[in-house]
């Protein structure tokens, strides 16, 4: 009965362990990094801030706050140089959860460019130069000639091939002198005395060195060694009794934060004694941090979601208002979302409202609001899709629109449902073209 027992406590102690992470105070969104850590507590501790990081168990760097999205990194370079090729930008999606993806746009976007107008060509070399004199006067040396990148010049950063100079031995027939060389300083000797005493000229020791390294030829003459064959110093550091160093008591700072996981850093100076005469530091470091903990949440930022759809264009007095050269109202909403612990609220309104006109199932006609059917000027080129590979296209293309001249208001945008027409045949609404040199997937 007690095995029993002992057995359910164990089972209810490990089912209560909080989960354990290492802690950042920083997360960076940019680059979905971590910094500053501050140690290992539970998971629900460290996210007491949504601004702190988390390290998981594969060692991935993870926001504490709701999943978004990061900014569009910039444009890469573009994959070619002179002909068509493509560049690329990317987000990622941080946080806690999965990030909303309304419009489709993914993590990748990809377009053509075409980073300069021409190909880099080669030139030519021109002809080699005279031979330079010999670089010595006496026995042996070295002699060169050079030749220009010019016979053509080269284009577009282009280069020439191969080397613009070129060197050979020369030998001048003529026996050079040998001048004298000192040979090492020997040995510092004794110091003329054997402490320092104030107001007294402080004791000095010499070396010496001979022209002995090589020594001057005689014929021809070579030049004595310059400078002097002795050296003197001044006897400096005549010894004092070397003092160590040795830690004062530990101060402590308050802890950084007032919610969630911070540091408090401790201090001590090498002042009990200080060192003195050359003797030794204190060993160690004068600061260390520990973890520290105020337990409170911190406060969370409302962030808005996407905008909805907008609403069916309704009249603003019950009158009828489809096909009519009359405006109605309609509205799309977007909601603040993780504001928790007294964050701030989402800067900015919940709601939006459009004048519109609804043409849900008009006809057109000469006599109609609508005179007729009509084809769209070609939309911009889509992004390259797939975003790799020797398959990915762009896509373009013209939409059957209603003629809305006789509105007062021309912005097609705000004009709200599907009219009943058709435009007159056309040979092409949709076209296609290659993306060049992407990336293999």
């Amino acid at each position: 009965m007690h095995i029993i027992v002992l057995f359910v406590l164990m089972l209810h102690v490990q089912e209560t362990v909080p989960e354990m992470v290492q802690c950042y105070a920083s997360f960076y969104p940019s680059d979905g990094t971590c910094g500053n850590i501050l140690g290992e507590v539970s998971f629900n501790d460290c996210c007491m801030n949504p601004a702190y990081g988390y390290q998981d168990k594969k060692n991935e760097c993870k926001s504490c706050r709701l999943a978004s999205w990061s900014t569009w990194s910039e444009w890469s370079a573009c994959s070619v140089t002179c002909t068509q090729g493509v560049r690329q930008r990317h987000r990622a999606c941080y946080g806690v959860g999965s990030c909303l993806d309304p419009h489709h746009l993914g993590e990748k976007q990809t377009e053509p460019c075409t980073d300069i107008d021409c190909c880099p060509e080669n030139g030519a070399w021109s002809e080699w130069g005279s031979w330079q004199l010999c670089s010595v006067t006496c026995e042996k040396g070295v002699r060169k000639r050079t030749r220009t990148c010019s016979n053509p010049l080269p284009k577009c950063g282009g280069v020439c091939e191969g080397h613009g100079e070129v060197v050979e031995n020369c030998d001048t027939g003529i026996v050079c002198p040998t001048h004298g060389g000192w040979s090492a300083w020997g040995g510092w000797g004794t110091c003329s005395g054997t402490c320092e005493k104030a107001g007294i000229a402080i004791p000095i020791q010499q070396r010496t060195r001979t022209c002995t390294n090589p020594p001057p030829s005689i014929s021809p003459r070579g030049n004595n060694c310059p400078g002097s064959s002795t050296d003197t110093q001044q006897c400096i550091g005549l010894p004092f009794c070397p003092v160590n160093g040795n830690w004062g008591a530990w101060s402590a700072s308050d802890c950084s934060v007032t919610c969630g996981v911070g540091l408090q850093t401790h201090h001590r100076d090498c002042d009990n004694p200080s060192p003195k005469f050359g003797g030794q530091d204190c060993p160690g470091d004068n600061t260390k941090s520990v973890v520290c903990k105020d337990p409170k949440y911190c406060p969370a930022n409302g962030q808005w979601t996407e905008w909805s759809e907008w609403t069916q264009c309704d009249s603003p007095n019950q009158r009828k208002i489809t096909c009519k050269n009359k405006s109605g109202r309609r509205r799309r909403l977007r909601d603040c979302e993780g504001r928790k612990y007294d964050g701030a609220f989402c800067d900015g309104q919940g709601v939006q409202f459009s004048s519109c006109f609804d043409i849900e199932g008009c006809k057109a006609g000469h006599d109609l609001q609508i005179p007729r059917a009509l084809w769209s000027e070609w939309s911009d080129w889509s992004y390259c899709k797939p975003d790799c590979g020797k398959d990915s296209v762009q896509k373009r293309n013209r939409e059957c629109i209603p003629d809305i001249s006789k509105y007062s208001d021309k912005r097609l945008e705000i004009f709200s449902g599907k009219p009943d027409i058709i435009c007159p045949p056309l040979e092409e609404t949709n076209q296609t073209k290659p993306c060049l040199n992407l990336p293999p997937c």
